[in-house]
């Protein structure tokens, strides 16, 4: 017997136009940062270590954003290249609560968005294994809205280093 009650269309998984924006935020982002590390070539020297590895695993994250938010999901290559990305993503936020700028040892407020991203991949993570669509969905364009766009943008004024290499 068919059910008389309308259906609930599904909604799409599709990229709609937040995602597309941020696809587009992150691949801005991976530019901006690629120019700054060669305009800042003849300062490479200066950089500490655990600042390069910060940089390098970034670099992955945002190079992989674009195409996670873009392409086909629940692919066997979206799960491969989310779990890199996941990996990345905590680690370069892991990582940077060594890293102190100012040398006082001392927390900034962008450290804060390190902490959140250290509790919130995992939950992404378990999200995606339990199809938990609507939860995945949300926890990675908070994660790439805060974590690399926002958190991203503010590496760079208020004369922090990559302000610096950028516009020097």
């Amino acid at each position: 017997m068919a059910s008389i009650l309308p259906r609930r269309k599904a909604k799409s998984i599709r990229p709609d136009i937040f995602e597309q924006l941020l696809a587009v935020g992150s691949a801005l982002m991976f530019a901006a940062v690629l120019v700054t590390i060669i305009r800042g070539a003849d300062r490479w020297a200066e950089m500490k270590p655990i600042i390069w590895l910060h940089l390098m695993i970034i670099l992955v994250a945002l190079v992989l954003s674009p195409p996670l938010l873009l392409l086909k999901r629940g692919t066997r290559q979206h799960r491969r290249l989310g779990w890199i990305w996941s990996i990345a993503m905590f680690s370069t936020a892991a990582v940077s609560f060594f890293i102190h700028e100012s040398g006082s040892g001392l927390f900034s407020p962008i450290h804060l968005l390190s902490g959140l991203t250290v509790v919130g991949v995992p939950l992404i993570v378990v999200a995606a294994r339990r199809h938990m669509v609507a939860a995945h969905r949300f926890g990675v364009r908070a994660t790439v809205l805060g974590a690399l766009l926002i958190a991203g943008f503010f590496t760079f004024p208020f004369g922090r280093m990559l302000g610096r290499w950028l516009l020097a």
